[in-house]
């Protein structure tokens, strides 16, 4: 018996080279996004992604984000796919207004658009607190806090601060960024036994107190060209480790583009492009 066909109509976002596949499902119907998200995000057989994020109704604010990893896995919390998701409420007219409610898996945030002659081309994030309790990240460490703690991984001794940003990062300063075998160093952060739920790893050059560099490796995605929470959870690190200072815009240097983020305990703000690639269908 012939399995039934459908077409789905999609929307290929990025937020500084971060890409993913959008559904509008106000719209659309995603019966196995695990499935559809492995399948569309091979960039040589498929569209190819990070992963997918459906933007659904909700209960309880004007979207809701579900976000999913290459590997089919399920994200929390996408920094630079949130700012897409804002975009795309704007432009398919889910929202009128400047500001955005999206629910996610990590609490509703707020996003502030910003607009070129009516079209949202960015926005401005409010990612909520910066968590620094083990327990909560989490990771199988002691104390109060992991920051500029010495381990072991790889065989080579790491100085780590661990953050939460509604997902959990592992943020190293070091050098030589550029010149790392990421796919070989951050697989095994991914999966190291302290990480229960695995881990986001961020490797930073400090090139002063308001300007950052980074590479970052995500937990089922490998090596992308943006995290948005990673440059949140980066920033909050540099201000522990007295890098960087409260309440100051710091820039984030990242593969695909650059962020701005201000760090207080109360909440981080980040701000950053979002950027239509372009639209199609899929037959699944």
């Amino acid at each position: 018996m012939k399995q039934t066909e459908k077409m789905l109509r999609f929307t290929k976002m990025h937020g500084c080279g971060n890409d993913y596949i959008y559904f509008n499902c106000f719209k659309e119907n995603i019966d196995c996004p695990e499935e559809l998200s492995i399948r569309l995000s091979d960039r040589h057989f498929s569209v190819g992604g990070d992963g997918i994020i459906l933007v659904c109704p909700s209960d309880v604010a004007d979207a809701k984000m579900r976000m999913f990893n290459a590997d089919g896995s399920e994200g929390k919390m996408c920094g630079n796919g949130i700012r897409c998701v804002a975009k795309l409420c704007s432009d398919e007219g889910i929202v009128s207004g400047d500001k955005v409610a999206v629910e996610t898996l990590s609490g509703i945030k707020t996003i502030e658009l910003v607009k070129e002659n009516g079209v949202a081309v960015g926005a401005k994030v409010d990612m909520g607190k910066a968590i620094f309790e083990p327990a909560q990240i989490p990771v199988s460490l002691d104390g109060e806090s992991v920051v500029s703690r010495e381990v072991s991984v790889g065989g080579s001794e790491w100085k780590i601060t661990c953050v939460s940003m509604g997902n959990p990062h592992c943020v190293i300063f070091t050098s030589g960024i550029d010149d790392m075998e990421l796919e070989k160093i951050g697989v095994l952060f991914e999966n190291h036994e302290m990480f229960p739920e695995r881990v986001n790893t961020e490797f930073v050059e400090v090139i002063s107190d308001s300007e950052l560099k980074m590479r970052v490796w995500e937990r089922g995605s490998g090596e992308t060209w943006a995290c948005g929470t990673g440059a949140c959870a980066t920033v909050a690190a540099a201000v522990k480790n007295g890098i960087c200072k409260a309440g100051k815009d710091v820039t984030v240097h990242l593969r695909g583009g650059d962020l701005v983020i201000n760090y207080t305990d109360e909440r981080v703000l980040m701000t950053g492009e979002a950027v239509t690639a372009f639209e199609g269908t899929v037959r699944i």
